[in-house]
């Protein structure tokens, strides 16, 4: 029994419950993955690689102008001033989101004259995926801003369970076309969004709390997160680009999934980004400069050291892993070393993501909107010469490496300029913190009372 509480108040910390919920998505996301590997073709899964590249570069536009913004002016507020951030929030996306139908609406009388399947399948079904997914989007900045990330694990759980379980039932019907498959996609994210309109977590009543100021503050704060996720976003695209068409879809296929499988630290990361970025605008909203800046040296310190043992099995059981989620055509194919390539610079990821995720907190978005643009310059740059050199999927891979210390040196350099820390003392932290952690567990989990 005391072994069950401890578990229940375990799964009450935020960090745990983020985890969960980005880990749910996660899981769901490679089991959807191998299914789709499995029943299309491999031209077909590059056309629905590109599709749904193409479409989160355009969703970047939404979720990088409020994400961080929301979270920043919504967190630690009183009662009036939320539904005053929360109605302006939803202000500002009707906005954003009646100017993208308009513009695909002005779209659809050019379909005929885009070649690509890809590009006209994202003509055809852009605006009903938009919709599908606004409510639901809302309520996962709302509760996130709330930190309730049980409610967002229910939310993930009603769009994933969905999408993969009608892909199972195409699969068995032998009806697994990308039409159908988008339509899937777009089905799974409007029941969620209706679920979030009627248990009220969309906070769409708000809406009538709205004020022009408001909306002023998130978008001149947003404009400079959009611009660095939108940027950031487009490093995947260029690669995917840069591969679609100097090099082929089979290699598109191949640098998808060796890619995809990044999820195993995309995880922890985005989970911990979720939680955590409350708290960092906690403790700044309140002062507490020594307090934001331990947090922040904790979350990478600890990330960075359990990312690297999740590396280093990932490069061990490379090819096992990869065939197991695409299937034995995959098997000793290029994707298992783009795998280990990815895996091996996926331990410098903390350090990027909490460096800008700090930058915002302390009001510096405008740093990370330069430094991305600089990062995508070298990308290019860099992607152009690894296929000059070594005309395969692996120069664009290695390219990735560049722009990664690019962006953990400025951001370095512009948070040193607000609280002086050097790498050391991060890793010193994540070390101690990670012990005390383990500690912590082992007591709770074996050590008996003594009577």
């Amino acid at each position: 029994m005391n072994l069950v509480k401890k578990a229940i108040s375990l799964f009450q910390n935020i960090h745990i419950q983020s985890l969960l919920g980005n880990g749910v998505m996660a899981i769901f996301n490679m089991l959807a993955l191998a299914l789709l590997y499995r029943a299309l073709s491999v031209n077909d899964i590059g056309v629905y690689v590109l599709f749904m590249t193409i479409l989160g570069l355009i969703d970047t536009v939404r979720s990088g102008l409020l994400t961080n913004a929301f979270l920043k002016f919504y967190s630690g507020t009183g009662p009036e001033r939320s539904k005053e951030v929360i109605g302006s929030a939803w202000a500002l996306v009707l906005l954003v989101t009646g100017g993208f139908l308009i513009v695909n609406l002005g779209a659809y009388f050019v379909l005929p004259y885009f070649p690509n399947i890809g590009t006209r399948l994202l003509i055809q079904y852009f605006g009903l995926i938009t919709l599908s997914t606004l409510p639901s989007f809302m309520a996962n900045l709302a509760v996130q801003g709330e930190k309730r990330f049980d409610r967002l694990l229910v939310l993930r759980l009603i769009n994933q369970v969905l999408f993969v379980g009608i892909i199972i039932i195409l699969i068995f019907l032998k009806k697994t076309s990308l039409t159908n498959i988008i339509l899937t996609y777009a089905f799974g994210n409007l029941i969620a969004s209706l679920a979030t309109l009627f248990w009220g977590w969309s906070k769409i009543g708000a809406l009538k709390h709205a004020n022009l100021n408001t909306v002023k503050d998130l978008f001149h704060f947003g404009k400079y997160s959009m611009g660095s996720s939108l940027s950031a976003n487009l490093f995947r695209v260029v690669d995917i680009f840069f591969i679609n068409y100097f090099l082929n879809p089979s290699a598109l296929a191949m640098y998808n999934l060796g890619g995809r499988l990044l999820q195993f630290v995309e995880i922890p990361l985005l989970s911990f980004a979720a939680s955590g970025m409350p708290v960092l605008a906690g403790f700044y909203n309140n002062n507490q400069k020594d307090q934001m800046m331990h947090f922040m040296k904790k979350l990478v310190g600890m990330m960075t050291i359990g990312i690297t043992g999740i590396a280093i099995f990932s490069i061990l059981f490379a090819n096992p892993i990869i065939t197991l989620i695409g299937g034995e055509k995959y098997a000793n194919s290029d994707a298992v070393n783009l795998f280990r390539i990815f895996m091996s610079m996926a331990i410098l990821y903390p350090m990027d993501r909490f460096f800008s995720l700090t930058l915002d907190v302390i009001n510096k978005p405008q740093v990370n909107f330069y430094k991305i643009l600089i990062m995508l310059t070298a990308n290019l740059i860099g992607d152009y010469i690894g296929i000059l050199l070594l005309r395969s999927v692996f120069g664009i891979a290695w390219a990735n490496l560049l722009p990664i210390l690019i962006a953990i040196i400025i951001s370095y350099v512009y948070l040193n300029r607000f609280y002086k820390f050097n790498i050391i003392s991060i890793l010193k932290v994540g070390f101690e913190e990670s012990i005390i952690l383990i500690t912590q567990v082992y007591q709770s989990v074996f050590k008996r009372k003594t009577v």
